[in-house]
């Protein structure tokens, strides 16, 4: 009979940042965000943050608790290309190309498993949330492994365009899909953002787009009707 690690029934943690690793030939760093309160009888929806270009887990991890100190278990991930030292004075990281997918995805699979070992994350409640590259990365994963991925939220980023997205129809109808972007945003085109918002309408999902009065950057409303958004899909399963 397999091994069932029940771990997460006494774990209590408080609230704050850790850091673990995915056990692989080479370690892949977790950045786990645990919410104020943690109650481990109450199985938590999960949200796995993948960073931008230029970036790392550290950074895209500390928008977890600007989305909600309570509700969710977030953890953040690192792309495996590192770029050198970025503008705030860390290492940046990029998520590279095709040839790394395959790591990806094995990647931030294991990492999801490793983390419900330790905290009790809701099955049916995991979401990818990514901003600018890491937002293509999350629609990549969540349209292709629709029975592993509840849903899938994109900051100022786009659809992957190289490939056949919507491949997995019907199957990824049951993926819940949140668009945020900003207007002014001249490296990814509001323009894209909405072309991706009418495929995925047009292919049967779920889909919904908020436009924010800003660049390329993160607007201050965003998380709060990211978390919104979170209830709602919560309240319909």
């Amino acid at each position: 009979m397999a091994f069932l690690d029940l771990s997460w029934q006494t774990f209590r943690p408080e609230e704050g940042f850790y850091m673990s690793e995915v056990e692989a030939e080479q370690p892949l760093p977790i950045r786990t965000f645990a919410p104020v309160g943690y109650e481990p009888r109450y199985a938590y929806p999960l949200i796995v943050f993948l960073h931008g270009q230029g970036s790392n887990e550290e950074q895209i991890l500390r928008l977890a608790p600007r989305v909600s100190r309570r509700n969710y278990v977030a953890i953040g991930l690192r792309g495996p290309v590192c770029l050198g030292p970025n503008r705030k004075g860390s290492l940046g990281f990029s998520w590279g190309d095709d040839t790394h997918l395959p790591m990806i995805e094995d990647y931030i699979l294991s990492a999801i498993q490793q983390t419900r070992l330790h905290y009790h994350i809701h099955s049916e409640r995991i979401f990818l949330a990514g901003f600018a590259e890491g937002a293509t990365l999350a629609y990549r994963m969540g349209l292709q492994f629709p029975e592993k991925i509840g849903g899938v939220i994109a900051l100022n980023g786009h659809m992957p365009r190289e490939d056949r997205p919507l491949l997995r129809l019907p199957e990824v109808r049951s993926l819940q899909v949140f668009i945020g972007h900003g207007i002014a945003n001249s490296v990814v085109p509001l323009t894209m953002a909405k072309q991706d918002r009418r495929l995925l309408w047009s292919a049967g999902m779920e889909v919904e787009m908020h436009n924010y009065a800003t660049t390329h950057r993160l607007h201050k409303d965003m998380l709060r009707d990211v978390n919104r958004w979170l209830i709602t899909c919560f309240a319909e399963t």
